[in-house]
């Protein structure tokens, strides 16, 4: 059975979205498909791409064909190096170490260039909003924190001691605002007969 590796259209008019599968080629653009392999959004800037490498891998090894727009996008993921550097590892060009050595140094350079150009555009956009609106939108980065495991509580105090205590204390409080009362029911008194011997 020929299988390709291609895009299947999704999202609505004029906003196309695509899902990247591995379809029998028999089959219908936007009809059943194998296995997905990940997402595709050109409307992004830059495109937003997002693809199981190790999957898209093992099937151009079994010999699945990619279409044109999937070649270049498993070329820009570096499904393609990855291919290619495994060919040499079977030809005994090169040892499997290297070979992953090599992949990941050019993951996380690929990955800092797309990283740089997505930092390009927002400020671009910043910018944009600066001359369009007279201030700059306000960014909100989420960062994720990382999960720390609370320690078991200790036991809680019984109940019946501290109860007392509050006790005591509502008492004590009471107490002062009585006397307060007292003072200034004592001091309205002598006011008044202040005010009479005048």
């Amino acid at each position: 059975m020929p299988v390709k590796i291609r895009l299947q259209r999704k999202g609505r008019k004029q906003r196309p979205f695509y899902h990247i599968v591995v379809a029998d080629v028999r089959s219908p653009r936007d009809g059943r498909f194998i296995e997905k392999l990940g997402t595709y959004n050109p409307m992004t800037k830059p495109a937003t791409i997002e693809i199981d490498r190790e999957a898209a891998y093992n099937w151009l090894a079994k010999g699945a064909q990619p279409t044109d727009t999937v070649r270049a996008i498993l070329r820009f993921k570096g499904v393609l190096y990855r291919k290619h550097l495994m060919r040499g590892v079977e030809k005994g060009a090169l040892t499997q170490e290297i070979a992953d050595e090599k992949w990941e140094q050019w993951i996380n350079s690929k990955e800092a260039k797309v990283s740089a150009r997505r930092d390009v555009t927002l400020a671009e956009i910043a910018e944009m909003h600066a001359v369009r609106f007279g201030h700059k939108p306000t960014v909100v980065v989420v960062e994720e924190e990382p999960v720390v495991e609370a320690a078991p509580a200790p036991a809680p105090a019984p109940v019946v001691e501290a109860a007392p205590a509050l006790v005591v204390e509502a008492v004590a409080e009471e107490a002062p605002a009585e006397e307060v009362v007292a003072e200034v029911a004592e001091e309205a008194p002598a006011a008044e007969e202040e005010k009479t011997e005048e």
